[in-house]
């Protein structure tokens, strides 16, 4: 029998997937995957205005994706590792090669 997830955790998965459907917001992934960055040094790397970073900066906190930390006045963020973790399980479940429901789709 396959394990089925629940609605809650769906609607999780679903929001951060959303949340990494842009470019810009991948590319922020990407440069925390080297570890915390300061927002300063985010808006320098991509370029982006401020108001801009800081839109996309939230639609990922409030998917769960990034964590961040004030210090005087600048915010740090960091990619929140046991959502990368839960978010990785994900498409492993449900897209693993061998997973019944591919059978005839993908494979």
């Amino acid at each position: 029998m396959i394990a089925r997830a629940a609605t809650g955790d769906l609607e999780r998965s679903a929001r951060a997937f959303h949340a990494l459907s842009d470019v810009t917001r991948l590319r922020i992934v990407d440069l925390l995957r080297g570890g915390e960055r300061c927002v300063c040094d985010l808006t320098g790397a991509l370029g982006a205005g401020q108001s801009r970073l800081s839109f996309h900066l939230r639609i990922l906190k409030e998917a769960g994706v990034v964590l961040d930390r004030k210090q005087g006045r600048w915010v740090y963020y960091r990619l929140n590792p046991d959502q990368v973790d839960r978010l990785a399980g994900a498409l492993n479940a449900c897209c693993a090669p061998g997973t019944p429901w591919l059978k005839g789709c993908c494979q």
